[in-house]
């Protein structure tokens, strides 16, 4: 009996540790993209995305646009927010409209951008990032010029550095979206300037986790690192944990979430300046180290048939996760005077 025992409580440990294995490789598991699903425009630069199923099985994408006519870096002044649906994650996805656009007379003035789509409980939250002029009342000709000059332009850095994370709220995906009046979280411990690009999920014991890029408080430079915070609520307030979650190169763009199969969590990322899409983990949200298969694919589009398309820029992964495991993975691409979304589907889903 006490040899059954023992035998018992090894396997429970054995199947524990195998439970919580680092072995998600998400390179095996993108599959050749379909050049007829991208959501692409002629009107507008499309870029990152992000994607929810709602109760009657029907797919939304969530991503940011903005007019052509404005240039590509008016991504800083002139974004908005779209949604399309489809009946399948993958697309093609259609009957795009716009869901949110920026604010006059609040914090979110001058564009909205870089969308996240989540649903807790009944209720669904789309986190954005937006910004101002701050104490400057620069005129809309003024802020329209900015984004069409570019990083030359005088007043880049101060719309740059007035970047905050918004969320707005919804029973209805379709339905009205409110909004709070003030941002989510300020730069604080281990970023400083600007609160960007949120990614938001779920953990144990009510917690909720956000994962926000800013410039490392510890560098004189613009270097974008991800810092990592709680809530016991979706809408904050969040609270800074001081080690940053990741800064051992700069990076942008996570996209998290929990693997409850794996007792983990995971975040995809893009890295700042260097060909490659990455992935970390963590098992309590907090401390964060690269993943096992730590680097997902590089900075192309591979399509059927072996075809490789080489891009100018690759960013915004995001991950859909579906009955608990990855199933599409998204990304924002720039090619010459274009940008549009890039779906992959992942098979063999681990």
């Amino acid at each position: 009996m006490k040899h059954f025992i023992l035998l018992v409580f090894a396997a429970v440990i054995s199947s524990s540790i195998a439970y919580s294995a680092d072995d998600l490789d998400l390179s095996a598991m993108i599959q050749p993209a379909d050049s007829s699903l991208f959501i692409k425009d002629s009107l507008y630069y499309n870029w990152g995305s992000s994607i929810i199923k709602d109760n009657k099985g029907l797919y939304h994408i969530f991503y940011s646009r903005w007019p052509k006519e404005y240039g590509f870096y008016s991504w800083l002044t002139e974004s908005e927010i779209a949604q399309a649906t489809s009946t399948k994650p993958e697309g093609p996805y259609n009957n795009r409209r716009t869901v949110l656009q920026k604010r006059d007379g609040y914090w979110d003035c001058t564009t909205i951008h870089n969308v996240k789509i989540v649903k807790f409980g009944k209720t669904y939250y789309l986190y954005y990032t937006s910004t101002n002029s701050g104490n400057l009342n620069l005129t809309e000709n003024e802020i329209c010029n900015t984004g069409r000059t570019g990083y030359s332009s005088k007043y880049w850095g101060i719309l740059r550095n007035n970047q905050r994370i918004g969320v707005a709220f919804s029973n209805n995906l379709d339905g009205t979206w409110k909004r709070l009046e003030h941002p989510l979280i300020e730069p604080s411990g281990p970023i400083k300037n600007i609160t960007v690009n949120p990614t938001v999920c779920k953990g144990k014991g009510g917690k909720y986790f956000m994962i926000v890029k800013g410039d490392d408080a510890n560098s004189n430079n613009w270097r974008l690192i991800q810092a990592i915070c709680t809530s016991t609520s979706p809408m904050g307030p969040f609270k800074y944990e001081q080690q940053a979650a990741f800064s051992d190169i700069p990076t942008e763009d996570m996209s998290m979430w929990y693997d409850k199969g794996r007792k983990r969590f995971y975040s995809i990322f893009h890295a700042h300046n260097d060909n490659f899409i990455g992935l970390i983990t963590s098992t309590d949200g907090i401390h964060w180290v690269k993943a096992n298969h730590y680097k997902v694919c590089n900075k192309e589009i591979l399509l059927a048939g072996g075809k490789t398309i080489h891009v100018d820029r690759m960013e915004r992964p995001n991950i859909y996760i579906e009955n608990g495991k990855p199933k599409i993975l998204t990304f924002a691409v720039k090619k010459g005077d274009s940008s549009f979304i890039v779906i992959y589907k992942l098979e063999n889903a681990q």
